[in-house]
């Protein structure tokens, strides 16, 4: 272990070996140590991988005294925080194809395609009573306000209802009404919260950016001429999409009338991607972290949520290769 008197898990049964409540940080021996924060950013399926991460930083020792989850990060940061990693990471890797389609609870009288009902009464089976305020590791959920865009750090509160509003996607799943706002995703402000893991009192900030691989990466065409195309270029781009968002395909009759046109579905995601993609890019280059984890998740596609075996082992194969630099960080940042 990196350092005597950090909180342990003991090992045992479950995904990743069995666990132990996490202590407090006021039972920890916080002597000589810096003050270690997690930045989980969004990525709807891609967050499994976050799952792979932590497991890797609990076996070489690493606990960290600051979550900030975003999203799906929001998600396995919160179990995690609340010792419920076992189970969230049980659950993902029963999830099959037909099951993901039975977790979507489809109304057309909302805000969203999703109710997210079902998804909630997951979630309150093992967390129902559980607080933010209360847990164990110092945590909190980003989240957008509607209407007005403030970024809404929900550090009180109940857990689950934290979890929803933070991974609440626009246009998928209703907004959560919470103290009298409503709130969504919070990628569209901050998908990466490392600004909130340092607020919260972290030293060292660990990010995991679940879209540092993304192959289709926006820049600027100069001088484009709408008369012409590079049809090859687009061609290639449509036609991932689909496989890329793990999503439906378009229906037969627009394939006849309009080859290769995108659905509405992938319009709605991809264009919610690349919002996230540049404000990530902004503001890791205004806020960096101490150490980016960037698992290789390409070709995972973001709703792509039974390939949750893939995710996960890319996350620990990330954290693998990321965690010399943090040991080294790690030993360098304790006090002479």
């Amino acid at each position: 272990m990196l350092w005597d008197g950090i909180a342990r898990r003991s090992a045992g049964s479950g995904g990743g070996g069995g666990v132990s409540e996490i202590k407090a940080p006021a039972e920890r021996d916080l002597r000589a140590r810096p003050r270690i924060g997690l930045a989980l950013g969004g990525g709807a399926a891609r967050g499994w991988s976050h799952i792979g991460v932590l497991r890797v930083l609990e076996e070489a020792g690493i606990i960290p005294d600051v979550i900030a989850g975003c999203s799906i990060g929001a998600v396995v940061g919160g179990c995690y925080a609340a010792s419920k990693l076992d189970e969230l990471e049980a659950f993902a890797l029963s999830l099959t194809k037909r099951r993901v389609m039975g977790l979507l609870d489809f109304h057309f009288s909302g805000a969203g395609l999703i109710a997210g009902g079902r998804l909630q009464s997951l979630l309150d089976r093992d967390l129902t009573d559980r607080r933010v305020e209360t847990l164990p590791v110092k945590f909190c959920t980003i989240a957008t306000e509607l209407v007005s865009g403030h970024e809404i750090w929900l550090t009180r509160g109940p857990l689950v209802q934290a979890m929803r509003a933070s991974y609440a996607l626009p246009g998928v799943f209703d907004p959560v009404l919470i103290g009298g706002r409503w709130l969504m995703d919070g990628a569209l402000v901050n998908p990466i919260p490392i600004t909130a893991a340092r607020a919260l009192g972290a030293d060292i900030v660990i990010c995991v950016n679940l879209n540092g691989e993304v192959r289709v990466r926006g820049t600027v065409i100069q001088s484009y001429d709408a008369g012409t195309s590079d049809e090859k270029e687009i061609e290639e781009v449509i036609e991932e999409a689909p496989r890329r968002w793990g999503i439906f395909p378009g229906t037969r009759a627009e394939k006849q009338s309009k080859p290769n046109a995108p659905g509405m579905a992938t319009v709605m995601v991809d264009a919610f991607n690349i919002t996230q993609d540049r404000i990530a890019r902004s503001r890791l280059a205004g806020d960096p972290p101490d150490i980016m984890v960037a698992p290789k998740l390409a070709k995972m596609g973001l709703f792509e949520f039974h390939r949750a075996q893939e995710c996960i082992t890319l996350g620990r194969q990330a954290t693998e290769r990321a965690l010399p630099d943090i040991l080294e960080l790690l030993q360098e940042s304790q006090p002479r």
